[in-house]
């Protein structure tokens, strides 16, 4: 890990009052984070650390740590009301000091518990808490956040890197982990985002987590971003530094579930406070994790001002909220018998609704231009749909089916993909209900699923051709985009958390090609407006040929609001080359070669298309437009015009 610079504390008094307690137990308490945990704090002209944790079932609780040589009685916290709040001051603690709650139960037992509000953890195998002081960070990114206020990303082009810190790129001093700290990630990383013009980075796995296995997606401090890479103001340096490079910032974030181990939130003070105390209601048998009690207010206050802890303190960009079917639906995951129906005997939850309500209220209605993105894989109505109509009230949604059709479309071999053509047409029937972002994720390059480039048909040189043609199809389809780390080299390996992406593969022609063609998609994307500004709606998209199965051929153009600077797309899905390849056409004018997939220089066998084509009508009616074009369209090739 680099060098840090130490915190200094600020001189200020923290203390829990009575409206502090109030509101929290009403769940509307959205900076608890500010007294709850372990904060910097001055009493009677001492410096220290004033710590407080809920927990209402305990008998006592003490704070220990290395300040005391974890002595178990010497620092008794005060319980402050009927809410099970306590809370201590110990004069002369300073920064990066572990510690634990230690809590004794009622019936004797004695629990070690990390701290549920720490901004810093012990890196692991340790899992104490560690003191810090979140104030001394100068941020540079004020321009940053006031443009950010004035954005409606349903109108901005959003192409979203998501990327895993620990194997992007591994250190070069070969340490047993080779983790890049959050600075020298955010130095090279920018580098990278600039050039290749992604708009945002999703990171993975920042919520401190005790499992690398997990990826992340196993908390135990929901505040603390994690020791792995660094301190928090090492965070705040990769955040400031892409905001000054103009890329914005999504976390992954883990609502649904949490882990199970012993100095996490399960069964905190003995009993289970975060999660429902019926296994039924309160774990997932599949994943081994325990469920938030979304119809308990101070779970919905810690989940809630976490959302606004990650926004206000580390001046990130959005959330994409995982595994949100798993928290609508009751039964999900789970067999009969495994779970329990509401009040009204159906399977929706209807406290974690409402909890996806009130965030979404808060969060937009407090932060205009903040993003809130749902990982829903089922057919769940408005969850783009505003609170005041019943919907759920989110930014974005994956289309989950979208990446299914794709993906499995893109796996058939040529000549049975005539039989299952209007798999890749069906997500424009149901396009306008959500606002919706077309995700390649992690998801789809783990466990035996193959990478991308792997799940391709024939040779390599057809798997390559296939992928550029299908992101050529992802690019030009409505929707935001999202490509996880290593599918814009054509990583050949699926992803593994233990190594690094193959980087040498870009000294490979077929790789560097793919490379290539991404940031000339990504290019074309950022530039013209007709591909972002309208996506839910039909005037934004229209199929000029979506019935070719015969052929497996597509072409639609995608239309900007004022009608100038169209793009038109077509794309061939076989290996034949379609000579003197028709297609139909809106208007009667030059249409302009933006785009060939099968130039050498992205890998391809170097077949051209002529620079600019004039539409004509001497062919009568080609998909039912009076002008049309005609070239040689290349063997899994992809031609983008404008016009």
């Amino acid at each position: 890990m680099a060098a840090k610079k130490k915190a200094k504390y600020i001189e200020e008094e923290v203390f829990i009052s009575e409206a502090d307690q109030y509101l929290f137990a009403q769940g509307t308490h959205y900076d608890i984070y500010k007294k709850l945990g372990a904060h910097p704090s001055v009493e009677n002209g001492e410096k220290g650390v004033f710590f407080g944790v809920w927990a209402p079932n305990a008998e006592k609780v003490f704070v220990i740590g290395t300040f005391n040589d974890w002595q178990e009685d010497k620092h008794e916290m005060k319980r402050l009301g009927p809410g099970g709040i306590h809370a201590l001051f110990i004069p002369g603690v300073g920064v990066n000091e572990l510690y634990k709650f230690l809590i004794l139960t009622p019936d004797g037992r004695k629990l070690y518990k990390a701290d549920p509000f720490a901004n810093y953890a012990e890196f692991r195998p340790g899992n104490a808490s560690r003191t810090t002081d979140l104030s001394g960070f100068e941020w540079t990114d004020d321009s940053w956040i006031k443009a950010r206020a004035g954005k409606d990303y349903k109108k901005e082009p959003l192409a979203i890197y998501e990327c895993h810190i620990g194997s992007w790129m591994k250190h070069p001093s070969g340490t047993s982990d080779g983790f890049y700290n959050y600075r020298e990630f955010a130095d090279r990383i920018v580098e990278y985002l600039k050039e290749m013009k992604y708009t945002h980075i999703e990171l993975m796995g920042i919520a401190e987590y005790p499992f690398d296995g997990s990826w992340g997606y196993q908390v135990t401090g929901y505040y603390a971003p994690t020791s792995r890479y660094g301190e928090p103001a090492d965070f705040m340096y990769l955040i400031n530094k892409l905001h000054k490079h103009k890329v914005g910032v999504i976390l992954d974030w883990v609502p649904a579930h949490f882990a199970t181990d012993a100095h996490g939130l399960a069964e905190f003070d003995g009993q289970c406070i975060f999660e429902h105390p019926d296994k039924r209601l309160g774990e997932h048998p599949d994943w081994g994790t325990k469920i938030f009690n979304y119809g308990k207010t101070e779970v919905k206050n810690f989940l809630i001002a976490n959302a606004l802890f990650w926004l206000k303190e580390f001046h990130i960009d959005g959330i994409r909220v995982d595994a949100v079917a798993s928290m609508l639906y009751l039964d999900y995951g789970k067999n009969e018998g495994q779970w329990l129906p509401n009040k009204y005997g159906g399977n929706k939850n209807l406290e974690a609704i409402e909890f996806f309500k009130h965030l979404n209220s808060v969060v937009l209605g407090t932060y205009p231009g903040f993003l809130t993105i749902a990982e829903e894989s089922t057919a769940w109505p408005k969850v783009t749909g505003e609170v005041e109509e019943d919907g759920l009230g989110f930014s974005f949604k994956w289309n989950m089916g979208w990446m299914h059709d794709f993906c499995e479309y893109m796996k058939l071999d040529p000549l049975f993909r005539k039989n299952n053509h209007y798999a890749m047409t069906f997500a424009m029937s149901y396009n306008s209900a959500e606002n919706y972002i077309l995700p390649l994720s992690h998801d789809e390059v783990v466990h035996l699923k193959c990478s991308m480039v792997n799940k391709m048909p024939g040779y390599p040189a057809d798997k390559y051709a296939n992928l550029r043609v299908g992101y050529t199809y992802m690019f030009g389809h409505a929707g935001k985009k999202l490509l996880f780390m290593g599918q814009d080299f054509a990583q050949e390996r699926e992803w593994s958390e233990e190594r690094e992406l193959d980087w040498d593969l870009l000294k490979e022609p077929l790789n560097k090609g793919i490379y290539e063609y991404v940031k000339e998609l990504l290019k074309l994307y950022n530039k013209y407006p007709c591909l972002y500004e309208i996506d839910n709606d039909w005037s934004g998209f229209e199929w000029l040929n979506a019935d070719d199965a015969e052929r497996s051929t597509y072409s639609f153009y995608r239309k900007a609001a004022n009608g100038k600077n169209n793009l038109l797309f077509v794309l061939n899905m076989t290996p034949v080359v379609r000579n003197g390849y028709q297609v139909g056409v809106p208007e009667k004018k030059k249409y302009k070669l933006l785009l060939n997939s099968d130039e050498e220089r992205f890998g391809g066998n170097g077949n051209s298309i002529p620079a600019e084509l004039q539409a004509t009508e001497e062919n009568g009616q080609v998909n039912y437009k009076n002008y049309s074009i005609a070239f040689d369209l290349p063997a899994y090739g992809a031609a983008v015009f404008l016009f």
